[in-house]
């Protein structure tokens, strides 16, 4: 079979990187990674055919610099670019760069980044197509709308960045007072990571669940719908977790959540991959919050359960073909949960640390896949994202797959540097999840700061401290007898190691 193309380009670093590059090497295509100063020893670089410098390692200078990027292809001769999520991927001033370049962006139209990469502009597209929005405003605020937005809108109240997502430029507002100084935060964080400082304001759903879905369109008019993920386990209004089946949905609510997402697709120029995310309220209501049109980090739980590629469709729509009749009728087999290992301090606010990586030990067996961007050795920058990697699992039932889940994550070990284990660890042994009876208020309301050690904990803590500050220049002292994850998680942090051992 020819390839779609013969070389592409992949804007982007770490897992997921690594993740349309070995789709590539299935297709027959070449494949270029771009790095940074910082990420000139990174697998990404590793695993491309070749690789081309873009910048230092602030990614204002190198990974969102879309003349770079698109100076990199053009020096390599690729003949597509793959944005990747993150970064560039929703970019429209980027995708009109790739496309006057003459070079194929794995995307959609500039036009439909543009329309839907601007929050507010998606809020009114929804609301035209008839889909319901969460109850707020769809122009920006100023400074002279504090009290119309107070009337408006109501407390609480969300503010939001129009420019971007995953949580950042986003402040909860609960008293008239702080609605001043939570829009210039707001604003500040905005501008930092968008470039683009504009705010607007939405009522606070709550208690609410955060479920996707997943659309795959192509330039002929086709559109599959591959089912819905539930990504309600989130903290700082970002996602840890995502599992597909969603565990609360009815089908009367998953065929509404089905047609409001084919709506916003039809109102706009769309092909390619694209969620349509919305809130579920407690009485089963549901409102549209964004469109992203890329690939989601949490795509993998989609592929398990329908059994497709979705990088590979994206290329191949990019290319102008056809989705298949496989893809069309694509039916959800089973359950698939994912878990996202992040670099950070759960006991801390889930605080981002860097280090370099240390010990490093990935699950395997029946089930499980590993998406990677790190392995033992690698540094982890400052600059970027502490996503080390995402942990999935896939069985016939819900409970099969939790059970799988907690499997995999007792066999998972990563040294050197702190990382979220503890809590997920601790999440797939608490009710609520295991009952798939949860919200976007789990992590806050369940976890907090992590559970409060027992005396007997306190004590073996004490001792494990003592212990450890005997052993500390070991690359990993022994484990207490028996395990003891949160005692040792607690003695660790006291003897200032590691304390993200394995169970």
């Amino acid at each position: 079979m020819v390839p779609p193309f013969r070389r592409l380009l992949v804007a982007n670093r770490g897992e997921i990187a690594l993740r349309v590059m070995r789709t590539c090497r299935e297709l027959g295509i070449e494949t270029v990674a771009v790095y940074s100063d910082v990420d000139a020893d990174a697998l990404h670089v590793a695993a491309a055919d070749r690789a081309e410098r873009i910048g230092p390692a602030p990614a204002a200078e190198s990974y969102l610099s879309a003349e770079a990027i698109v100076a990199a292809a053009e020096r390599s001769g690729a003949e597509a670019i793959h944005p990747g999520y993150g970064f560039l991927s929703e970019s429209g001033d980027f995708a009109r760069a790739v496309e006057a370049a003459r070079i194929t962006f794995v995307g959609p139209p500039a036009e439909t980044l543009a329309t839907l990469g601007d929050k507010l502009a998606a809020r009114r597209a929804a609301a035209d197509a008839g889909v319901p929005i969460v109850p707020g405003l769809t122009v920006a605020l100023d400074d002279d709308t504090s009290e119309s937005v107070l009337a408006q809108v109501g407390l609480p109240l969300m503010l939001k960045a129009a420019a971007g997502g995953g949580g950042r430029g986003m402040r909860r507002v609960d008293r008239t007072e702080e609605l001043t100084s939570a829009l210039a935060s707001a604003r500040r964080e905005a501008a930092s990571a968008f470039g683009d400082p504009t705010i607007y304001a939405e009522r606070v759903v709550a208690p609410a669940r955060h479920v996707e879905v997943q659309l795959l369109g192509d330039r002929h008019g086709g559109l599959a719908v591959l089912g819905e993920r539930e990504c309600s386990v989130q903290r700082r209004h970002q996602k840890l977790v995502e599992e597909s089946p969603a565990p609360a949905i009815s089908q009367s609510q998953r065929e509404a959540l089905a047609d409001s997402a084919c709506r916003v697709a039809g109102s706009v120029a769309f092909h390619n991959a694209a969620t349509v995310e919305f809130l579920v309220g407690a009485d089963g209501s549901h409102y549209f919050l964004e469109m992203n049109t890329r690939l989601q980090v949490e795509h993998g739980v989609t592929e398990l359960v329908t059994g497709l590629d979705l990088v590979e469709w994206q290329i191949r729509v990019a290319a102008g073909e056809r989705l298949s009749e496989a893809v069309l009728g694509a039916e959800a087999r089973g359950h698939a949960i994912e878990v996202r290992l992040y670099a950070e301090d759960p006991h801390d606010g889930f605080r981002p640390v860097a280090g370099t990586v240390g010990a490093w030990r990935m699950p395997g067996g029946p089930g499980v896949r590993v998406d990677a961007g790190v392995g033992a050795g690698s540094i982890l920058p400052v600059e970027y994202d502490p996503l080390l990697a995402k942990v999935l699992v896939h069985a016939d039932s819900r409970p099969a797959a939790v059970s799988r889940l907690r499997r995999a994550l007792d066999e998972t070990l990563v040294g050197g540097l702190q990382t979220d284990l503890s809590f997920l660890r601790w999440l797939v042994d608490e009710p609520s999840f295991v009952a798939g009876d949860y919200d976007t208020g789990l992590v806050a309301e369940r976890w907090g700061h992590g559970p409060p050690l027992s005396d007997e904990e306190l004590a073996l803590a004490a001792l494990i401290a003592r212990e450890t500050r005997h052993a500390r220049q070991a690359t990993r002292p022994p484990l207490p007898a028996g395990g003891a994850t949160r005692a040792w998680t607690e003695a660790a942090r006291r003897a200032g190691v590691d304390r993200t051992p394995h169970r």
